[in-house]
């Protein structure tokens, strides 16, 4: 508690005793600057008045000039208190306010002597209805403006903030590939979860953004033995991802029975040549060579 704050504020007139609550209670908290941070509950419960009551004075306050708010973004606002800027505004008299008498208006010595009445007192009987109006407009642009910063700042210190997007975004287009081409074959969506995801991650990386997606939808559509029988899974495209790559630029499916006749044919052509060069080595003479 600073008790230049407070000694400041309690001289201050023109104002209702729920404002003056409010006040007394900032400057309770507040430093020798006139910095304090108490949230609207704490300042309720001490002084016995509702949030709503709270939030109305401090809107008044601040319009007075002897109060200003900053609101922080996850913590509770930054009040400051000066009140040497105190400029209440103007109050209109009521309606059923009588005149002032001739007695007030020319008080005798005996009055002028008296010590002049606290408004707080004047205002003891009056009812006060608080304002149920949103809070000041420079509030709502001060958030807006504060989270756009704060956007900035994370922009700047964590540019790898939208490489992950992006990378997500990839994953996502992985993922729409091949799910589409699994139902059109197998008329069911595929299985998705935790390792399904990595798997689709680490094709990303194995071949990129642009071919990962396009060769998830041509492994599906392989007529492969294996492969039919694990239905297309995820894991049996990220196994061999690189071949499969390779069948999609070429457009040439290879599968068991493919690979084994071109096996068989590669290994007729090796027993030829190797009977050629025995017939060569021996000199003997052959009517097909």
């Amino acid at each position: 508690m600073s008790t230049m704050i407070m000694s400041a504020c309690w001289p201050l007139q023109g104002m209702s005793a729920t404002q003056k609550a409010v006040l007394i209670s900032l400057a309770d908290n507040a430093n020798d600057e006139g910095v304090c941070w108490p949230s609207v509950p704490k300042i309720a419960a001490r002084t016995c008045l509702s949030e709503r009551a709270v939030q109305g004075g401090i809107r008044w306050l601040c319009s007075s000039g002897v109060l200003s708010a900053a609101v922080r973004i996850g913590r509770s606002t930054l009040y400051t208190l000066t009140p040497a800027t105190y400029a209440p505004p103007q109050e209109l008299r009521p309606a059923n306010d009588a005149p002032h008498p001739p007695h007030e208006l020319h008080p005798s010595p005996a009055q002028a002597a008296l010590p002049p009445r606290s408004s707080c007192a004047q205002n003891r009987n009056r009812t006060y209805k608080e304002s149920s109006a949103e809070p000041p407009s420079f509030l709502p642009a001060l958030i807006g403006q504060s989270i756009d910063d704060a956007r900035e700042r994370v922009s700047l210190k964590h540019p790898k903030a939208h490489d992950d997007e992006d990378r997500k975004q990839a994953c996502r287009n992985i993922w729409a590939a091949y799910s589409t081409a699994y139902v059109d074959r197998y008329q069911t969506e595929p299985v998705r979860n935790q390792k399904v995801n990595a798997q689709v991650n680490d094709l990303l990386k194995r071949l990129g953004n642009i071919e990962a997606p396009r060769v998830a939808a041509y492994f599906v559509g392989i007529n492969d033995s294996y492969l039919i029988r694990e239905c297309h899974a995820f894991g049996a495209l990220l196994a061999k991802a690189e071949a499969y790559r390779t069948q999609w630029a070429t457009n040439t499916q290879v599968n068991f029975v493919t690979a084994r006749q071109i096996e068989n044919t590669q290994a007729n052509l090796n027993t030829a040549e190797q009977a050629k060069a025995l017939i060569r080595k021996e000199g003997s003479k052959n009517a097909f060579l």
